[in-house]
């Protein structure tokens, strides 16, 4: 019997989901005020009342999180030069929610004002803040010029050069270099942000050494919790044993693949193999309109070597790892059946576009959704690779497949492949390729995929899962 591969899928419940959902419950800064780094030559007679912070969800099977920084810096203290009302007017715009307002007034300040030390510092401030508030009304693509901008006026301010980095980490913004990265650091030693930040820079450079210390050095800094302490050493070791598997693995550049291989038994496996994924990149990047910001590490294994490397289970067919970023197959014997071989690599290669797309979000797509788009992005009929008896399937609700398939039997796993291959079609087929991308772009603005079903395709996600099944029962009827 084929097997599907839904090892993807394991990986990303089994390892505690993710950097990703890490770094939004926990090094993701909240909206919290704290002490203007400004020295006041006054006391201001206003003082802002204290903001409530923001509710972060708690990612699963962590609990009590550690301190987070905070975001918001205080602004109630203005400067007492001749300037001191207009900066004044320009707080208390920020304050009743008239961003406009603040920002017009902040454009329109003059050069003597924005380049005079007395005052440069709390410009700042204000451009800071209004970067927060721009983020909680119209997301991050609204905020990280106003950062910019902060971040220019004061380059030694470590509040708000974090969170132009944030802005940078969740934008991919290939303004995150090195050299920022390494300044920041520098300005911001105490915090595992940019340490977790480095580390993922250096992985997709395929630097799994260093990735790895500086995983090591954001957790030395990631508070007293446990469990956010024992998920990086997790991810460390991984790396690092990623890292001791690829280095005897001959390496091999193509136009958007690094291709890791045996040197003496793939020699003849990785040319066939650079070639699927060329024409994989070529094909389904154009059909889904996006292609990968990154070459795409595709690690061939030895079918002996593949499950102990990967930590797959044995009826696994190949991988694609979001922790590493990596495609993994199996590929020993691979070239007697390039059938097999071209479906399993189209397949990974879908499930890695789809990740790249999503960035963030990624987490955040049900599993019935992206392995439905991975089977149709890469021309696959799931009825070609594992037969079903029409007469024994017992449908299986879409709501009960968007977490991990990794603990259903292999005659639910059937059905599950199925019908996400039949639910997307019939989105595909409804909605167009242009409604479903529209869909993933609510669901990687972490809206919740019934009122991204109402956004995006103006019905619910029950209406949608009623239509779906009547067509989907019909034509098991019709065979």
């Amino acid at each position: 019997m084929y097997r599907r591969n839904i090892s993807h899928l394991i990986y990303k419940a089994g390892l505690i989901v993710g950097v990703i959902i890490l770094y939004g419950a926990w090094f993701k800064p909240t909206y919290l005020q704290q002490s203007s780094p400004v020295e006041p030559a006054r006391t201001d007679s206003h003082v802002n009342e204290s903001k409530k912070p923001s509710e972060v969800p708690p990612a699963p099977d962590i609990a009590e999180p550690a301190p987070q920084q905070t975001r918001l810096i205080d602004p109630s203290v203005v400067p007492d030069t001749k300037h001191h009302d207009a900066l004044a007017a320009i707080r208390d715009d920020l304050e009743k929610g008239q961003l406009q307002a603040a920002k017009s007034k902040l454009d329109n300040l003059s050069s003597s004002m924005t380049s005079d030390p007395a005052i440069r510092p709390y410009i700042a401030v204000l451009w800071n803040n209004l970067g927060i508030e721009q983020e909680k009304a119209g997301g991050t693509q609204e905020s990280v010029h106003t950062f910019k901008k902060a971040a220019s006026l004061d380059s030694k301010n470590p509040v708000i050069q974090l969170n132009l980095a944030h802005a940078y980490w969740e934008l991919r913004d290939p303004a995150m270099t090195m050299e920022f990265l390494e300044r920041l650091i520098a300005l911001a030693p105490d915090e595992p942000f940019p340490h977790l930040a480095m580390a993922e820079f250096l992985q997709e450079r395929d630097r799994l050494k260093e990735a790895a210390l500086h995983l090591d050095h954001a957790t030395e800094r990631a508070g007293k919790d446990p469990a956010v302490r024992s998920y990086l050493q997790t991810v460390a070791s991984k790396v690092r044993k990623a890292d001791q598997v690829e280095e005897r693995l001959a390496s091999r550049d193509s136009a958007h693949f690094t291709l890791k291989f045996d040197g003496e038994a793939d020699q003849a496996t990785w040319t066939v193999v650079q070639d699927v994924l060329e024409e994989a990149y070529r094909e389904i990047g154009q059909k889904f309109g996006h292609f990968p910001s990154k070459p795409i590490v595709v690690v061939l294994h030895t079918r002996s070597s593949f499950q102990s490397a990967t930590g797959s289970p044995v009826w696994a067919d190949g991988l694609f790892d979001p922790v590493l970023g990596r495609i993994q197959v199996p590929t020993q014997g691979a070239l007697t059946d390039r059938a097999w071989l071209t479906r399993v690599l189209r397949h990974e290669f879908a499930h890695a576009l789809l990740h790249d797309q999503q960035k963030l979000g990624s987490s955040a797509i049900p599993t019935w959704l992206n392995e439905g788009l991975a089977m149709q992005l890469s021309g696959e009929h799931w009825s070609e690779i594992q037969p079903v008896k029409h007469h024994a399937i017992s449908m299986i609700p879409l709501t009960a497949l968007e977490g991990s398939w990794g603990n259903l039997s292999s005659d639910a796993a059937s059905i599950a492949y199925l019908e996400a291959n039949s639910a997307v079609h019939y989105m595909i087929d409804r909605y167009g390729l242009h409604g479903v991308n529209g869909l993933l772009a609510h669901l990687k603005a972490r809206q919740a995929l019934s009122a991204a079903m109402q956004s995006q395709l103006s019905l619910s996600y029950e209406q949608f899962q009623s239509r779906w099944a009547d067509q989907f029962n019909s034509e098991l009827r019709r065979g």
